[in-house]
């Protein structure tokens, strides 16, 4: 099916205008050609599959109905979003995406018109599109807004506290749940979509909102039509967590069948105020290996779209991999221990714990917040918490951690995965911010390892220390240095010297070491593995500023107020003045495009730094040795 497919129909669509000439009848054999361009190209680039393959008849749907981009489509991450970026004038470029320079894996403003809201982070489409709702209303702009939403983005806290102040408000929104985890049975199925199609149509629409007219005046007759209401609702489907959110509840129907999926947006389109449509959706749906292993085919590496088998990916051994083994290994010498994860079990390395220790494993959802006062609490009680996490997700964690785990200087142990550059998922998923956000704070300690064996070290110091810690390293392999069976504390903030040279000295932070190292060759300088972000070894760093003429720093991390800052810091307060240059992450997103291209982009390679570093002695040392 994979082989050279005809699109017929879809190379007549560069826009939802174009999808809008065809006929309803004609819709299943383009959401066919669609999965089949999908598959095609993921195969071949990589990319979030499996998502797609299930929201294709729905996106056909919304934008079948809704005059889009006029009519605003709120999405939610990104994942589903890739037939929307087929309609939307974008299938041309598929096979860029999550390229250097080429298409976005999620929804960016800047790509496309009808990407009206950015989206990275998952639970943040109902909060936008009420705030787009409220602006079409005060600006009168007859327009629609729909937010689409997966059943695992309402498990955030933004989600829900957005469908509590959306459905305590008249205004005009529709949220559209695309949930892809319950299976779907045909004979419900069918009794589902007919009962939907009922509940929004005219003749009951008209009904209702006509009784709670006509009878609304005699207050017992308004009692009595409301549960006359309830009652006819109570016949067919039970009541819902939304309705009494405040949202008319449509669903669950068939998020595959087109008929089904039109002629109830159309009805729900007819209707005012907060409506709530819940679509059924298989995830991978039309791709046997997809919808065999969704999980593997959410977000995937090339593979044979024949067979469905994924290319192998380096055998080398990852920083997630290290946690891993650490964290079981840690688990067995310690029954305090606990290991909790917001919803990121496979990423974050924590498939092998949940199975050894299923009752010291807790995975809480799309639910950073809570994952960080859960932990917090248990802390209270004398178990020992490790949340792992990645830098861009703790982010959203930022005030438990201040309010709920720093002031209290509870034991809680921060594994941040993904810190630094993490390339493909772009500027959302950057670890860009954490050491300027988390030294800032009291009773944190914070360490960035040079290597695998240095990972596992600083994880066993963070677990040991009485109080929070951090360890945050990045994604993929690091230098391949094996790490040792036995657990090592290393001293709370000493740094090691791992070069001796002249003249100039090298701070190196974590996964900067080594292109430091290759860079201080050619220069004959000093490197110091810094290891501590907080607290910093003051003393060996002046002693450093004391034998030589200019100190470096490098970090994978902003600039603004990162580790630099810190050793600056440090020189300012004892009131010592030597020249120097703080290295790091620009103060801009960092877009998408592989690690190694983004870091070099960045001047963060071995050539960039040992350039950076050249052009300072020149600007700032040479004058200095020259004048005295």
């Amino acid at each position: 099916m994979n082989k050279a497919p005809q699109n017929i129909l879809l190379d007549r669509i560069d826009s939802p205008s174009d999808l809008r000439q065809l006929k309803q009848a004609q819709l299943p054999q383009l959401a066919q050609e669609i999965r089949d361009y999908l598959i095609n190209t993921i195969s071949a680039t990589g990319g979030h599959l499996a998502p797609g393959l299930g929201a294709v008849e729905l996106t056909l749907a919304l934008h079948y109905v809704f005059d889009t981009p006029r009519d605003r489509l709120v999405w939610d991450i990104g994942h589903q979003a890739y037939p929307h970026k087929i309609l939307t004038g974008r299938k041309n470029q598929l096979h860029t995406i999550r390229q250097q320079s080429g298409l976005s894996g999620f929804l960016s403003r800047t790509e496309s018109d009808y990407d009206v809201f950015g989206a990275g982070h998952s639970s943040t489409s109902i909060s936008a599109a009420l705030g787009m709702a409220v602006a079409s209303r005060l600006e009168n702009q007859q327009r629609e807004v729909v937010a689409i939403i997966g059943d695992g983005g309402l498990t955030a806290g933004l989600a829900m506290e957005a469908l509590n102040n959306a459905g305590a408000n008249d205004n005009d929104i529709l949220v559209v749940l695309n949930d892809n985890e319950m299976s779907i049975s045909r004979n419900v199925g069918a009794m589902s979509n007919y009962l939907a199609r009922i509940l929004s149509g005219k003749t009951y629409t008209t009904v209702r909102e006509g009784s709670k007219t006509v009878l609304g005046t005699v207050p017992p007759m308004q009692a009595l039509a409301r549960r006359w209401e309830e009652h006819m609702k109570g016949m067919v489907m039970p009541s819902t967590l939304f309705e009494e959110l405040g949202f008319y509840y449509i669903g669950p129907i068939n998020g595959h069948d087109t008929r089904t999926l039109i002629s109830t947006l159309k009805n729900l389109k007819s209707m005012r105020g907060p409506r709530f449509l819940h679509v059924v959706t298989q995830k991978g749906r039309g791709y046997e290996p997809a919808e065999g292993d969704p999980s593997v085919f959410h977000g995937v590496g090339p593979f044979d779209p024949t067979s469905g088998k994924v290319e192998k990916k380096t055998s080398s051994r990852t920083y997630s991999h290290v946690f891993s083994d650490w964290l079981c290994d840690m688990a067995g010498e310690d029954g305090k221990l606990i290991g909790i994860t917001p919803a990121m079990r496979e990423g974050s390395g924590l498939v092998r714990f949940s199975e050894e220790f299923p009752e010291r494993y807790f995975d809480v959802g799309i639910a950073e917040q809570h994952a960080m006062t859960f932990a917090a609490g248990a802390a209270c009680e004398g178990l020992k918490p490790v949340v792992a996490i990645y830098s861009t997700f703790l982010q959203r964690a930022y005030d438990q951690l201040i309010h709920d785990v720093s002031v209290q200087g509870l034991d809680v142990t921060l594994a941040i995965d993904r810190a630094g550059i993490v390339g493909a998922d772009g500027p959302t998923h950057q670890g860009a911010f954490d050491l300027s956000f988390l030294r800032c704070l009291p009773n944190m300690v914070v360490m960035a390892p040079a290597n695998e064996a240095e990972c596992r070290d600083m994880l066993y110091t963070a677990y040991r220390h009485q109080g929070p810690a951090a360890v945050r390293y990045p994604r993929g392999s690091g230098p391949g240095r094996p790490e040792n069976k036995v657990m090592n504390e290393l001293p709370l903030g000493c740094a090691q010297i791992i070069r001796t040279g002249k003249r100039i000295a090298i701070l190196a932070f974590g996964t900067m070491v080594s292109p430091a190292l290759e860079a201080a060759d050619s220069l004959d300088a000093t490197v110091v593995n810094m290891r501590f972000v907080k607290p910093l070894d003051e003393s060996l760093i002046l002693e450093i500023a004391e034998s030589h003429d200019m100190l470096i720093t490098v970090e994978e991390n902003t600039v603004l107020g990162g580790a630099g800052s810190g050793v600056a810091e440090v020189l300012r307060d004892k009131q010592f003045t030597v020249p120097m240059l703080s290295l790091g992450l620009p103060d801009n997103h960092i877009e998408h495009g592989s690690t190694n291209d983004m870091l070099a982009a960045c001047g963060l390679d071995a050539t960039g730094i040992h350039q950076a570093i050249e052009q300072a002695v020149q600007s700032q040392l040479a004058p200095i040795l020259e004048s005295a």
